[in-house]
């Protein structure tokens, strides 16, 4: 391959150079940045957004654990592997103990942020969320506690929030409505999801939206109405990861997104929004082997590990071939970790909240 003239690695720079001051990017620039071969311009991308990210948080990766507490969800999104139409899905919901139980070994590991992630479960009703929730905090008060459970009513948020919860994890997974309808069944809405986002915001939560890199029909176009999309609603977290088919769903047979173009996209999130919590999925681990190591490295700053019994590891599959599925707790802590501290990081156990640049 021919080399980039001088000229045009120094145009690349400035281009780079004018997001991070500007906080913004145009359309033309979002799609050069996808589409560049040269390595010398990827690489002064990464550079700048992990020195974004590194001014704000310094040399620190924050550490959430994860629950997946339930695997019945009522929606029927086409690329999800638990969507309600799957039949192969093997489903489960942890009882209130055994969520304790998880919150109980994830403290002790040092954890001091609890995810409870799962499908929208119509069994887990506001009563006993409220429950849940109240219980958690009482026993940690010194944790943050994050949801992420789909769409619910303002007065559900509502009832969350003033149980406890701190943080609010929801995918938009597409700014673009027509994009929205290819992606998801038609009794669902981008204007509730965003409604619901906004909703979130306005109560207090800590917010947290994202998208799926390289899913179906997703354009330079529909990419960057998910940035701008970013930039209007200052959210506090940000989750993005490759996407990534699973084989019982009407995508099973979609070619997976890059790490290439989710690394990039990692880097110019932060620099167009260089406070944000930003994490390096388990998507992007299960595409690569160094998947999160490198997502660190483009800019992100934030490691979920997997608090859920192993025995349900492998049931909670959004997508196929996941990762640490068989590990115990104290193996994805420890090994995160080491991996983390391999890259020149430390993995910070407090409650890793947002940073205001207000």
């Amino acid at each position: 391959m021919a080399s980039v003239p001088k000229r045009c690695i120094q145009m690349l720079r400035e281009i780079i150079d004018r997001i991070e001051r500007e906080r913004n990017i145009d359309r033309e620039s979002l799609a050069l940045l996808l589409e560049i071969k040269d390595q010398e311009a990827v690489s002064y991308l990464h550079e700048r957004a992990r020195e974004a990210a590194d001014r704000v948080y310094g040399k620190q990766v924050f550490i959430r654990g994860l629950i997946e507490f339930t695997n019945y969800c009522k929606n029927d999104c086409f690329y999800c592997g638990i969507r309600r139409s799957n039949t192969c899905a093997d489903r489960y919901r942890l009882s209130e103990e055994e969520i304790f139980s998880c919150c109980e070994r994830g403290y002790e590991l040092g954890f001091r942020t609890f995810v409870l992630q799962g499908g929208e479960d119509p069994y887990y009703t506001d009563d006993r969320m409220v429950a849940i929730i109240r219980k958690i905090k009482r026993r940690y008060p010194d944790c943050a506690l994050t949801l992420s459970i789909g769409e619910k009513t303002k007065e559900s948020y509502q009832a969350y929030y003033e149980a406890g919860a701190d943080r609010y994890l929801l995918r938009h997974e597409t700014a673009n409505e027509e994009h929205y309808r290819t992606l998801h069944p038609a009794e669902m809405s981008l204007a509730n999801r965003k409604q619901c986002l906004w909703n979130l915001k306005e109560m207090g939560y800590q917010v947290g939206c994202g998208f799926m890199v390289g899913s179906p029909n997703q354009t330079v176009d529909t990419i960057y109405e998910d940035l701008q999309f970013i930039r209007e609603l200052q959210p506090h977290m940000v989750g993005i990861g490759p996407f990534i088919p699973q084989k019982d769903t009407p995508f099973g047979l979609e070619k997976a997104g890059t790490m290439e173009n989710t690394l990039r996209l990692l880097s110019i999130i932060r620099l167009i929004h260089p406070h944000v919590l930003l994490p390096a999925t388990t998507a992007l681990g299960t595409i690569h082997p160094l998947g999160r190591e490198k997502g660190i490295q483009a800019g992100a700053n934030v490691v979920m590990p997997n608090l859920s019994p192993v025995a349900v590891r492998d049931k909670y599959l959004l997508y196929d071939n996941k990762i640490c599925t068989g590990d115990e707790a104290a193996e994805c802590r420890y090994c995160m970790q080491r991996r983390m501290e391999s890259i020149g990081y430390e993995v910070v156990v407090s409650r890793g909240d947002y940073i205001s640049d207000k």
